[in-house]
């Protein structure tokens, strides 16, 4: 879900410009602003008391963030940060609500689209607890595809990297390599110059 970037610069967005491992906010921050990427990659992410990353989600291509926490006005659970070179839109709190009540239609797109995100987080959550480290990411890789037109078996590339996936089924970094190579070996992805093909 987006708002058109003219919408944005009608009431007066900013534009950021960060850098690979920039933060964009972190968590406990208080959510002061809507965030739209214009390009570039940025994670939400957290870690636990031991240090071990756990990414929430990689966002690209026009996706908001940040927004469900500027709503409800509670402090943000995650971190944002730029993966890649990237440029963000942002509007204050107080010109983005201003926005919604002239333009009730995007309040109804982001409402469909929040609904959306925590259905797919409900079902990942509940498909991958307990399971093996194949069957975590055949059900990750699963949800990445499941929205392409093309179905056929290789058909996919995973915009991730190994760490990326590792971290997105909260898996170590060693035990997702060795799951994903055991994928290979039995045909369920293909591996061509480093880039893993589902």
């Amino acid at each position: 879900m987006s708002i058109q970037e003219r919408l944005l610069h009608s009431v007066e967005a900013i534009e950021e410009h960060y850098n690979a491992g920039d933060y964009i906010f972190r968590e406990d921050g208080t959510p002061q602003f809507y965030y739209q990427i214009v390009d570039g990659e940025v994670k939400l992410n957290s870690y636990s008391e031991d240090g071990k990353e756990f990414i929430q989600n990689i966002l690209s291509g026009n996706a908001c963030f940040g927004e469900s926490m500027l709503i409800l006005g509670k402090p943000y659970p995650v971190n944002a940060v730029a993966i890649t070179k990237s440029t963000i839109l942002k509007i204050g709190r107080d010109q983005f609500f201003q926005l919604l009540q002239g333009h009730p239609h995007i309040f109804l797109d982001m409402y469909k689209t929040l609904s959306e995100k925590t259905s797919e987080k409900m079902v990942l959550m509940q498909k991958i607890t307990g399971k093996n480290a194949e069957e975590r990411l055949m059900e990750l890789m699963n949800q990445m595809k499941d929205s392409r037109e093309n179905k056929e078996k290789f058909s996919f590339e995973i915009p991730h990297t190994r760490q990326q996936l590792a971290s997105l089924a909260g898996l170590s970094l060693e035990t997702a390599i060795r799951a994903i190579k055991r994928m290979e070996k039995n045909e369920i992805l293909d591996i061509k110059d480093g880039k893993i093909f589902y």
